[in-house]
């Protein structure tokens, strides 16, 4: 990292909690292969500190990311939404424009890499079983929408929460599931995770895939330094999955490209991510 001085921009993951996140590690890297003058951050708060944290940040010439649970927040502060944040109603990236705070949701085109690098293409076709209806199945849902899945069922704790996602982003190639039981026995060619179900070593699963006829491959959207339990239970029934790292170092490349204007370098993002897991895993 070159040496900081009263020029070099500050950037920040805001969110609660934030300690597990990566962020710092992928976008500082890739600072300094790109040899920008910027330094990156993770910074816990809550929803009010958020709101005056990207005020300040974003209007002084800093910029920075927005996780879990602020991301919807985070989208209603904004002056100048992208075309991403008015589809989802979710923000997770944002910086100042002209005295203006903007943003974008950076987390659809992370989905989409993501999903096309880990199945070798786009989902046309797909039927998909989507686990959550907070800010990043917001995103995963226009993903696949845009790439003509064939069918997005929603399945959430909160039956309301999802027909209300349902209704602003999924047209009639959406549906949602009124309990478990709507998806048992059910045939999906990609099972999608996006609840926060797995961050912690003691959550439960967010999902039993043996209540499944058939899971094609699982995407769960949270990641650690080794696999997520959900990815260890669906590789155990030898169902091909993956974890978020892959999503999380293509929204934070789309993140990089609103900062700096320039191509991130994701070789750099990708490494530095498997050298902190890998340090993490072995400590």
């Amino acid at each position: 990292m070159s040496a900081l001085t009263a020029r070099t921009r500050v950037f920040t993951i805001l969110g609660n909690p934030v300690e597990h996140s990566l962020s710092p590690v992928i976008q500082n890297a890739a600072f300094q292969e790109a040899q920008v003058d910027g330094v990156y951050v993770a910074l816990r708060c809550d929803a009010e500190q958020m709101v005056g944290f990207m005020s300040g940040l974003g209007r002084s010439g800093g910029a920075g990311n927005v996780t879990l649970p602020h991301k919807e927040k985070a989208a209603s502060v904004l002056d100048k939404p992208l075309e991403a944040v008015r589809r989802t109603g979710a923000c997770n990236t944002f910086w100042g424009e002209s005295g203006k705070l903007c943003g974008d949701n950076t987390d659809i085109e992370g989905f989409r890499r993501a999903q096309r690098h880990f199945l070798g293409g786009a989902a046309t076709g797909y039927r998909v079983l989507l686990l959550g209806a907070g800010g990043a199945a917001r995103a995963a849902l226009v993903s696949l929408i845009d790439d003509e899945a064939q069918d997005v069922l929603i399945l959430n704790r909160t039956v309301e929460r999802a027909r209300a996602v349902a209704r602003r982003i999924g047209g009639d190639r959406v549906r949602v599931a009124e309990s478990h039981s709507d998806v048992d026995d059910g045939e999906f060619d990609l099972v999608v995770n996006t609840t926060r179900l797995g961050l912690h070593s003691d959550d439960e699963l967010p999902f039993d895939l043996e209540r499944l006829s058939r899971a094609g491959a699982v995407m769960d959207l949270v990641y650690g330094p080794s696999a997520t339990a959900f990815v260890a239970a669906s590789k155990r029934l030898g169902i091909p999955a993956v974890d978020g790292g892959e999503m999380l170092v293509h929204q934070g490349a789309a993140a990089f490209e609103r900062w700096w204007g320039e191509a991130a370098p994701i070789d750099a993002m990708r490494q530095a991510l498997e050298a902190a897991r890998s340090s993490q895993a072995g400590a």
